[in-house]
């Protein structure tokens, strides 16, 4: 009995231990499950915050926009993009040539040997000059024909005058002195053929005056220029022999030459005879102003291109044959979205203006501009009708924004 009575207080004692630390295990099982949930929170929030941070950092890093500073905005000249009547202007590649209209191609007047080459490429030469001589066997058949016509027509004036000295004696009819007048015209009018047969052959006028006076033949035909301008071209040697048909040398009068090149079929409405055009040639570093004098009146089938002509003045002798050049013709004005020249920024060979978000705070936006007409270039894409860009300083304002993107 005594053994049990002091055994019930020790079995109710460690039933309460064991309760008593079920209970501490359930608080501290809590207290963790809240601290892990106290931690998540927090690495939420900061992950959070992280990723706006990162956010924030890549919107102010765009390479496109640029801010300045407020005492800089003087500096910026901003308007909106508005409709402006502009002409738009196509360019075509074209090169030099000579005006054929003043070029000679020179040849000689009879079948021979060249005995004699007196020009050269690039000589400059005046009307007359001897160019070149040559043998023929036929220049003496020529000359010997003049020296009988000549003889011809002397003997009938000859025969003229004792016809007249005779009629007024009675002697012979008014019919006799017409028929010897009638035979001095006809060897006159032989007279004259040979002497115009010699000079197309190449004999001066100087020397048929000596044949004529003194009988002595020339040697040789010349090949004499028939206008001044330089020789742009020679096709013969010495020892060549020579057809009155073949062309020997060239000679193109350089004053004006012109320029030619070849208008999409599109575009061709654009041109008409008289237009004033644009000339840019990169060999000179010139701009140039020309005149529309030819527009072919058939498309190329090969190229689709409507051939046109132009015609420039050439005192200074600077543009040459072959140089190349660029052509710019405007069209008729039209009602058209257009920026300034000076506002637009090339960057990545593309055309971009800058257009304004903010009092300070600039964006570099890519557009698609037509060709320059009077400081203005049309927009074809990228803007609309009352956009605020900079019109003046877009320059400098991209060197800022490059500079901001290298710090």
């Amino acid at each position: 009995m005594k053994t049990s009575t002091n055994s019930l207080p020790l079995a109710l004692s460690a039933k309460s231990a064991f309760t008593f630390s079920l209970t501490v295990s359930a608080i501290l099982a809590l207290s963790l499950a809240m601290s892990a949930c106290g931690d998540a929170k927090k690495d939420s929030s900061a992950s959070a915050a992280s990723g706006a941070s990162a956010a924030s950092g890549a919107a102010a890093a765009d390479p496109l926009d640029v801010t300045i500073k407020a005492d800089m905005a003087a500096n910026f000249k901003v308007a909106k993009v508005a409709r402006e009547p502009i002409a738009m202007v196509q360019e075509v590649s074209g090169r030099i040539e000579a005006n054929e209209r003043q070029v000679t191609r020179i040849g000689a007047g009879v079948t021979g040997r060249v005995t004699q080459v007196l020009a050269e490429v690039g000589d400059r030469v005046r009307p007359g000059q001897v160019l070149a001589h040559v043998a023929s066997p036929e220049l003496a058949t020529a000359q010997l024909s003049y020296l009988r016509a000549h003889a011809s027509t002397q003997l009938a004036e000859r025969a003229v005058e004792r016809a007249r000295q005779l009629i007024q004696a009675d002697v012979i009819g008014s019919a006799e002195l017409q028929r010897r007048e009638s035979e001095l015209s006809i060897a006159r009018a032989e007279l004259r053929a040979a002497g115009d047969q010699l000079t197309l052959v190449g004999i001066p006028r100087d020397a048929i005056a000596k044949l004529r006076d003194s009988g002595s033949l020339s040697p040789h035909a010349l090949v004499v220029a028939t206008q001044a301008g330089v020789v742009v071209e020679r096709k013969v040697s010495q020892g060549q022999v020579a057809q009155p048909g073949d062309p020997l040398f060239t000679v193109a009068d350089l004053g004006n030459v012109w320029v030619v090149g070849a208008l999409p079929e599109q575009a061709a409405r654009n041109a008409r005879i008289g237009q004033q055009i644009e000339i840019s040639v990169p060999a000179i570093g010139k701009q140039l102003s020309g005149r529309v004098i030819q527009i072919a009146d058939t498309v190329s089938p090969e190229t689709r291109t409507v051939p046109l002509r132009t015609q420039v003045d050439n005192a200074a002798h600077e543009l040459k044959p072959q140089m190349l050049a660029t052509m710019r013709i405007a069209g008729t004005p039209v009602e058209s979205l257009a920026v300034p020249t000076v506002a637009v920024v090339r960057d990545n060979d593309r055309d971009h203006v800058f257009v304004q978000t903010s009092p300070t705070r600039f964006r570099l936006t890519p557009v698609e501009l037509g060709a320059a007409s009077e400081g203005r270039r049309p927009v074809l894409k990228g803007l609309a009708e009352g956009t605020p860009i900079v019109v003046e300083g877009a320059f400098h304002l991209n060197n800022e924004r490059k500079r901001a993107e290298l710090e």
